[in-house]
């Protein structure tokens, strides 16, 4: 009689495809316990990195948020990071002390829009009293033994830097309990010598350390994304490392950058330091290249100066720019970072 094949078992349904889980920050943030909003700021920042560039734009405290409305008419395009300062000028000018809540108020609607809220600090000389004027305030000498002075728990400038450091942490505290995660970024161009703090790197590697001390620890804030943003090493400019102050006080590297000094040894020895964190352009004037973006491609975010953007760059320049595939708007955020 014929042979009769057996049945053929039936094949094993193939399990169905998972979603690949969300990539997660191969750092934690250096922040104790950081909030769940600043670990996905931190997370975004690694995620984008070498893939795209969010766009960001600067806004000085008396304008609200107008350059970047200014920027998103030019581009039809809006910027994922909103940037501010904690202002340190006599009421009603630039950046005027009167400006704190208001712009508080608009970094929180910003936030609730998806955009990435980022605070420079242009910290007074503890030996003065705000508000003071840009020259003479922030730009000025500043003795070695009265630095050291503000690093010496005890003295008379040690107090007056808590209370000036005090004012500023009202701010970030006004966001942290706003659940805004803010790039946090104090003390930039350390390594230039224009503002009081600079070019004294072992001071100011102590002074940064002391900063993380008391906001994080005395203060307990826990929303902010350290962001050590040296300038581009030229001209009075000096090399970055001696000014770093640590892996464990630092989430992010940036640079800031004006005539458009895009030089790859500048890139190359930020990315070097870093050390696989993410890096970005903290301000910058010369808006980056096509040819910059494909050749330095690890800046996660830049942001834009106020009036040298338009000064410096075309309309169609900062158009082309924000239309570049490589670029990443609001809209366009892979995802919310909270």
């Amino acid at each position: 009689m014929p042979h009769t094949p057996p049945t053929p078992a039936t094949p094993p349904t193939p399990p169905a495809p998972r979603e690949p889980a969300a990539p997660t920050a191969p750092f934690a943030p250096v922040t104790p316990d950081a909030t769940p909003g600043a670990r996905g700021l931190l997370d975004l920042l690694h995620r984008v990195s070498g893939e795209a560039t969010l766009s960001g734009q600067h806004n000085q405290p008396v304008h609200r948020s107008e350059w970047t409305e200014r920027i998103t008419a030019i581009t039809d395009r809006v910027p994922a990071v909103w940037g501010q300062d904690i202002g340190f000028s006599a009421p009603g000018t630039l950046d005027g002390v009167d400006h704190r809540e208001p712009n508080v108020a608009e970094a929180i609607a910003w936030h609730r829009r998806g955009a990435v809220i980022t605070y420079t600090w242009h910290a007074v000389c503890p030996a003065d009293d705000e508000p003071v004027a840009f020259e003479g305030g922030l730009i000025r000498e500043f003795a070695p033994a009265e630095f050291d002075a503000v690093l010496e728990p005890g003295t008379d400038l040690h107090a007056r830097w808590c209370a000036q450091v005090d004012v500023a942490a009202h701010v970030l505290r006004r966001l942290s309990d706003a659940d805004v995660p803010v790039l946090w970024r104090p003390y930039h161009e350390m390594n230039g010598p224009w503002f009081w703090w600079g070019a004294q790197p072992e001071r100011l590697v102590a002074l940064w350390r002391q900063l993380f001390d008391r906001l994080v620890h005395h203060h307990g804030l826990r929303n902010l994304v350290w962001v050590w943003s040296p300038n581009a090493a030229y001209d009075s400019a000096t090399p970055f490392a001696p000014y770093y102050p640590g892996h464990d006080v630092v989430d992010a590297l940036a640079m800031d950058t004006y005539g458009g000094h895009y030089e790859p040894e500048h890139y190359e020895n930020l990315l070097a330091l870093a050390e696989g964190r993410p890096l970005g352009l903290g301000e910058i004037g010369d808006l980056p290249s096509a040819e910059v973006l494909a050749q330095q491609p690890r800046w996660a975010w830049f942001m834009a100066w106020p009036n040298i953007i338009t000064d410096r760059n075309s309309d169609e320049a900062i158009r082309a720019l924000y239309h570049h595939p490589r670029i990443s708007n609001l809209p366009d955020l892979p995802a919310r970072h909270s």
